[in-house]
């Protein structure tokens, strides 16, 4: 009878439903190249961590201070490395965060009230509880001069917390992975939410003006029926580099172009048949000639457009862009950012871990993300505000809590943001780097003697037939 579950599960998950083909096996799909992005993150944050303490440890702080100088008619950019990959490379994972924001909304776990409960219930937790204990921390610790980096604990690291999740197989039912990434993305919300409004400079009233009117006049030319992306591209270069020269951080740019970018395609799948079918038969009573070798062409690159058209937006630049994201621009972030010098600094390294600033941002991420997602979960079952996914326990939603707390690279952002010394950004560095390491260990353990759906059905079918018997 299991084999027989496993099997109606496997047909579902991979059947042509709407739930299966338009949001489950496309999540999927995003948290695998996630998991896989987290490994070579991993590296990229151990090299940088290696070589900026090593005796060449010079040539990296060069390497990321390198400045880069771009004039182009009105256009003027002159940035460090470092910065550059921060405002600018960020921008397009920030751009990809925003498109898997935009199909959650539309046909995920956030197109309703009722499916968004949970997860926006347990990021709630997972972002007020974490800030509380931040600032409790640093002012206790007498550093309230610190108490800006109180974002710095609200953030999840969705390619490690998957990562992790991919690590424990089928231990993990497929609705507690999809609330752990609907979680993380209310949680990337509220981390936006709070660079926009808390972590931006002063505004240059025109600059953001010209920024907002590029992004109206995509969404005219969307409305318009404009797909080309020889309009677009420039287009949203310009409109980066406006909000970069309005103080509201550039990678903002990226999430707002995402949240228009369309979620359904041209043709529905109906209509792809039909259009695809027409083409194809066309093709077959064409004669085999010289005269037919042109037309042949034009059918097969009408083809093509239909079968073009008959993918969302959203969906092809995704697939294009999310492999860039997770394996080259996130991990060139964490190399520019992760290289926190131990070895001859003013201050020992006991120091630095014992500072309020890193205490704040370790015990924020390793005991505030579990406890704040869970009590507030436990809260909205207790008021039947919400309901657990089949298959999740009390025990598995702090589990997967636990693994909320890997805050890495949007808590390395937010630590950039938030100081301007760099003695706090590396104390802050600091506590990420243990906060997340641990709870990462926390999660996988506590997850790792979670009973599986098979056992829980296994056990549910041995308890009926005792109960006949």
């Amino acid at each position: 009878m299991a084999n027989d579950k496993n099997l109606i599960h496997s047909t579902w998950l991979d059947s042509d439903r709407m739930v299966p083909s338009l949001f489950v096996r496309p999540v999927l799909e995003f948290t695998r190249i996630e998991a896989a992005g987290g490994f070579v993150l991993l590296i990229a944050a151990a090299i940088a961590i290696a070589w900026a303490n090593s005796p060449w440890h010079a040539a990296y702080f060069d390497l990321i201070n390198t400045h880069i100088t771009l004039n182009a008619a009105i256009f003027h950019i002159d940035e460090s490395l470092k910065h550059f990959v921060n405002d600018g490379l960020m921008a397009i994972f920030f751009f990809v965060v925003g498109l898997e924001i935009k199909r959650e909304l539309v046909v995920g776990q956030l197109n309703s009230v009722k499916k968004a409960s949970l997860p926006a219930l347990a990021a709630l937790g997972g972002m007020i509880v974490p800030a509380g204990i931040y600032v409790a921390i640093v002012i206790a610790g007498g550093a309230d001069g610190a108490v800006q980096g109180w974002g710095i604990p609200m953030a999840t690291d969705i390619a490690f917390s998957v990562g992790v999740v991919a690590l424990l197989g089928t231990r993990i039912s497929v609705g507690a992975k999809l609330f752990l990434l609907a979680l993380a993305i209310v949680d990337d919300i509220g981390a936006i939410a709070v660079i926009a409004v808390f972590y931006t400079d002063e505004l240059n009233a025109w600059s953001l003006a010209i920024g907002a009117a590029g992004l109206a006049v995509i969404y005219l030319a969307r409305r318009a029926g404009v797909i080309s992306l020889i309009f677009y591209v420039p287009m949203a270069l310009v409109i980066w580099y406006f909000f970069l020269e309005s103080g509201v951080h550039a990678t903002i740019a990226g999430v707002a172009l995402a949240l228009l970018t369309p979620v359904k395609a041209k043709y529905t799948d109906n209509q792809f048949s039909d259009k695809a079918y027409a083409v194809l038969d066309r093709w077959k009573t064409h004669q085999a000639s010289p005269e037919t070798v042109a037309r042949h062409d034009r059918d097969a690159l009408e083809l093509s457009a239909v079968a073009k058209a008959s993918v969302s937006p959203l969906d092809r630049l995704e697939h294009a862009l999310h492999p860039w994201s997770s394996f080259a621009i996130v991990p060139l972030f964490a190399f520019a950012n992760a290289g926190v010098r131990f070895v001859g600094s003013d201050s020992t390294i006991a120091d630095q871990v014992f500072s309020p600033v890193a205490l704040a941002v370790a015990i924020g991420l390793l005991v505030g993300k579990p406890l704040g997602i869970t009590l507030f979960t436990w809260i909205g079952l207790k008021l039947n505000l919400v309901v657990l996914p089949v298959g999740t326990t009390m025990k598995t939603v702090f589990g997967l809590g636990a693994l909320a707390g890997i805050g890495f690279t949007v808590s390395l952002f937010v630590a950039e943001l938030a100081f301007s010394d760099v003695l706090l950004t590396d104390e802050a560095k600091l506590g990420i780097f243990i906060g997340s390491g641990v709870a990462g260990l926390i999660g996988y353990i506590v997850l790792r003697t979670v009973r599986t759906p098979q056992e829980q059905y296994d056990e549910a079918v041995e308890a009926i037939g005792t109960d006949r018997s």
